[in-house]
């Protein structure tokens, strides 16, 4: 807030006290203006860091997906090299491209073997969540990933029997392409169902400890290259949460800040919308 000082003038027909002291009267102009810029200023960066944090995680899930398909060197693994190329025209830091590659391989940046840990929480507003995390640090990951989950005002409370955990797949884009043409050579592979995702792409689920050797063979039966291979938690159909725009930006806040620790990989959330 902006204080301007005003002197008052002498009055010639005042006491000698008059003229020897002056008053002060403030005038306060309030700069809404100000405030309100800054206040965007916060909300804009707020949004973009959030932003930025789901970009590093997608990024760093890309490399390490590469990495463990074909592995490190990217002489022999263009997939890798792509990711690369996008990580760094977004902007990610060196340390978390070594920290995905690294991760791809099994291992932390120190060599470190890393092991999965799996925190199960239920969100505000009702939504289940399943949190995969790859750490050397098993104790120092449970204790911070569970502090901002009820720093949230989440409960730390198993979740995983809302999920039924997969294999999934998903293969590169073929225009024109039929799911049903493929349903034989899927199910000759060892797959347990097989759909298109938004982008017209085959996708194929298994039992997890399938995943890999199912999406080889269908692969190799149907001369399409694989775009992605893991293991999901799958929300069942018939519990998934509905939420209002007010509560998934709630949601978003939540999940930035689980997604702040590093060692986070995914988030599997019961709703019906995407985050």
């Amino acid at each position: 807030m902006l204080t301007i000082w005003r002197i008052r003038p002498r009055l010639h027909h005042s006491s000698p006290c008059h003229d020897r002291c002056r008053s002060l009267y403030t005038r306060t102009a309030p700069l809404f203006a100000g405030h309100n810029r800054w206040s965007q200023i916060k909300h804009d960066k707020a949004k973009n860091d959030k932003a930025k944090s789901n970009e590093r995680q997608i990024i760093g899930k890309e490399i390490s997906s590469a990495v463990q398909m074909m592995g490190p060197d990217t002489k022999f693994n263009p997939r890798l090299t792509l990711a690369l190329s996008n990580a760094k025209r977004a902007g990610i830091p060196k340390t978390v491209i070594e920290a995905a590659i690294a991760r791809g391989q099994g291992i932390s940046i120190t060599g470190e073997t890393l092991e999965q840990v799996t925190i199960e929480a239920m969100l505000p507003n009702s939504v289940a969540a399943v949190v995969e995390c790859q750490t050397d640090h098993k104790a120092r990951v449970l204790q911070d990933v569970r502090c901002a989950i009820k720093d949230a005002g989440g409960v730390v409370t198993p979740t995983t029997y809302l999920f039924q955990k997969k294999g999934r797949v998903l293969f590169e884009k073929k225009d024109g392409l039929d799911p049903d043409s493929c349903l034989d050579q899927a199910i000759d592979a060892g797959a347990t169902d097989i759909a298109t995702d938004e982008e017209g792409r085959l996708l194929v689920f298994t039992e997890p400890s399938e995943t890999k050797s199912v999406g080889e063979s269908l692969a190799n039966l149907t001369g399409l290259a694989i775009e992605e291979l893991e293991i999901i938690w799958d929300p069942n159909s018939d519990t998934l949460v509905e939420v209002s725009n007010e509560q998934a930006k709630e949601l978003e806040d939540v999940l930035s800040a689980i997604r702040e620790e590093a060692s986070v990989r995914d988030i599997y959330l019961n709703t019906k919308r995407k985050f």
